[in-house]
C-alpha cells in the first residue's frame, strides 16, 4: 500500500489489503474510513470484513461511501466531524482520489486555506479543484 500523509492528521490511499491494516494501526492511525461503495469492483472486500480486519488490529471503522463524482455536502460534513475528534485517520478509496477530495471539501468546511490544501493534494498527485471551486 502506498500511504500518502495529508496532514498530521490524515493519510490516504487505494484500498489496503486486509492484511496491511495492522500496520497502520502500528503507525498510530485510529479510525480507518472507506470512501468506496460496497461492492464496486467485484473483488472488493465486503464492509463486513473491512471491519473486521479493522477492528482487530485495533481501529475504529467507518464507512462514508460514495460513488466518483456523487460527494456530497453529507459526506464532507461527516468526515469533518470526525476529525474534530482529533483522532489519526486513514481513508481510502480505489485509489485514494476521492479520500483525498473528501479531506480537501473537510478542510474548507473546518476553515483551512485553500491554497494549503490545494498544494497538498497536488503533492500527494490529486486534482482538488473541483472541490475548492465548490467550498
Amino acid at each position: 500500500m502506498e500511504r500518502k500523509t495529508l496532514d498530521s492528521q490524515v493519510s490516504i490511499s487505494a484500498e489496503p489489503a486486509l492484511e496491511e491494516f495492522a500496520a497502520l494501526a502500528e503507525q498510530g492511525v485510529e479510525v480507518v474510513v472507506c470512501n468506496r461503495p460496497e461492492n464496486e469492483a467485484e473483488d472488493n472486500a465486503s464492509f463486513a470484513d473491512l471491519e473486521k480486519a479493522v477492528t482487530a488490529a485495533g481501529m475504529a471503522f467507518v464507512a462514508i461511501p460514495f460513488s466518483r463524482g456523487q460527494m456530497q455536502p453529507a459526506h464532507s460534513e461527516e468526515f469533518a466531524k470526525l476529525l474534530s475528534s482529533g483522532k489519526k485517520v486513514h481513508a481510502f478509496c480505489r485509489t485514494g482520489n476521492r479520500s483525498c477530495n473528501l479531506w480537501a471539501a473537510a478542510g474548507c468546511l473546518n476553515g483551512a486555506d485553500k491554497q494549503q490544501l490545494h498544494e497538498t493534494a497536488q503533492k500527494a498527485g490529486f486534482d482538488i479543484s473541483g472541490v475548492l471551486v465548490t467550498y
